[in-house]
């Protein structure tokens, strides 16, 4: 089968490899599309160590062909959407079978689109952050995949106001489409709103951002930090502070829900699934690629230039 490998040095390229078999709870899937997300960022600059040369690649959606012990053989030809801990960009991946959900009549390449972002985004406002109606939310890197679902998810669970923050005006123009209210510049936040405060923040940035961040809670308010985007550095917050104010600083971390709860994230999955299946949530996918060009695919994303969702077309 061709797949895609991460050499030594960092660099990208197609290969043949044998295909693999299905173990235990796992089915093998023939790709159709392959979901590009952040983490292929944090592995190909190393905050992901892992064993080289290796198949990224974390979500995929096509056919299941063949099923390991355990797995119910009637789901061999079953069209999914899969996440997955590697190898994605291939032909064949293996998944667990908990975490590979049927589509039904959905396209593959809209399934695709979901990948780890659409449970992600659907945590964070129903679960992690447990946006209740007429709330107010913010939410940074606003036109990223999670941002523009995740705004959809709070319009649904009854947020009275959802304000994005992004990095540039064309990112502002895009993130429009998407239910915001109001949409402000990184360098507009936090001063253009003024003493407004928020019930909810979704903080995938980090460093000072986190810190700004929660300040502009209001009473009561919870900051869910979902990632690092610009910086490692820790965030060290006074709880005794926090807590005068009923403020909280939630963490959510969807891959390590994947291997300690898998159950659990599926059951986001399908929820997630359900939404977009029937209109009520919009999967924007702007930018598709071929297996050759995950190089570019992924430099893209690093450098913050892509928005919505990007897919990688293997068959």
């Amino acid at each position: 089968m061709k797949a895609v490998l991460l050499d030594a040095d960092g660099h990208y390229r197609v290969a043949e490899l044998d295909e693999p078999a299905p173990g235990p709870g796992q089915m093998a899937i023939r790709v159709a599309y392959a979901g590009i997300q952040w983490g292929d960022t944090m592995v190909r600059d190393g905050h992901f160590p892992v064993r080289r040369p290796f198949v990224p690649g974390f979500e995929a959606s096509g056919h299941v062909a063949a099923v390991g012990e355990g797995v119910d053989a009637s789901r061999v030809g079953e069209t999914v959407t899969a996440l997955t801990t590697a190898g994605a960009y291939a032909e064949v991946v293996l998944a667990p079978a908990v975490l590979a959900l049927g589509i039904g009549d959905m396209p593959l390449r809209t399934a695709a689109g979901l990948g780890w972002g659409a449970p992600t985004a659907y945590d964070l406002i129903n679960t992690a952050a447990h946006v209740r109606p007429r709330e107010s939310v913010l939410i940074h890197a606003a036109a990223g995949g999670v941002g523009t679902l995740a705004a959809q998810f709070a319009r649904l669970a009854g947020a009275g106001r959802i304000v994005g923050v992004v990095g540039s005006d064309l990112r502002a123009d895009y993130a429009a489409q998407f239910g915001y209210d109001q949409l402000l510049l990184r360098e507009e936040f936090p001063t253009k709103l003024g003493d407004e405060k928020f019930d909810v923040i979704l903080d995938p940035v980090g460093g000072s951002t986190r810190h700004t961040s929660l300040k502009q809670l209001a009473e009561h308010g919870r900051l869910v930090a979902f990632g690092n985007l610009s910086t490692y550095e820790p965030v060290l917050a006074n709880t005794n502070d926090l807590l005068m104010h009923g403020k909280s600083l939630v963490t959510y971390n969807s891959n390590l829900l994947g291997q300690t709860h898998p159950e659990r994230l599926a059951d986001s999955v399908r929820r997630a699934l359900g939404l977009v299946a029937d209109g009520r949530v919009r999967v924007d996918i702007t930018a598709e690629y071929d297996l050759a060009d995950l190089a570019l695919a992924v430099q893209h994303l690093a450098e913050g230039t892509t928005h919505g969702k990007s897919i990688l077309r293997v068959a």
